[in-house]
């Protein structure tokens, strides 16, 4: 049997610390867009709760809104206002897109969403989470449509809206 010479096995456990280390990187993307995606979901159920104040807890002090580069506090009037129009309403969407760029702790989030009055009937779409382009054709005309991407900083180990573009469909789609 071949002896183990200190030079192997100081390569084995160089080796096996990067194997560790870029596994633990790898996790750590997978729990940030996690927490990104968990953060959309209390998005929207904040929104659905018209808790506007809780709404801005998950957005930076600088946050800016496309069209029109809204500030913080046009922002909080536009969602008032809109709540307003819709009343009680529901959210939808399918699973959102998550890019993460570590370097600035920052990330990019894109996602489809569909707001409906809160009784209206639409098709089951649960199945279709992790379909975004079957999830769209499903729900077709069935009520407001929007595509939302979202710019992500993180600060202090929290996940925040920074800038946040907002556009509807058209009729024959999105911009890009």
């Amino acid at each position: 049997m071949k002896r183990v010479t200190r030079r192997t096995k100081r390569i084995i456990i160089t080796l096996s610390g990067a194997v560790f280390f870029f596994m633990a990187a790898a996790c750590a993307q997978k729990d940030d867009a996690a927490a990104i995606r968990a953060m959309i979901q209390e998005g929207a159920k904040l929104t659905e709760d018209h808790d506007i104040s809780g709404m801005m807890e998950l957005a930076t002090e600088d946050l800016v809104a496309q069209p029109g580069a809204y500030n913080r506090l046009a922002i909080k009037r536009i969602i008032w206002s809109a709540l307003m129009h819709y009343g009680k309403i529901r959210i939808l969407y399918p699973k959102p897109s998550v890019d993460l760029y570590n370097k600035d702790n920052q990330a990019f989030c894109g996602m489809y969403l569909l707001i409906v009055k809160k009784d209206r009937v639409v098709p089951d779409l649960r199945d279709l989470y992790d379909d975004p382009k079957s999830w769209l054709e499903t729900v077709g005309e069935n009520a407001d449509l929007y595509q939302l991407k979202l710019e992500l900083l993180k600060t202090r180990g929290r996940w925040r809206v920074s800038k946040a573009h907002l556009e509807a469909f058209k009729g024959m789609g999105f911009s890009d």
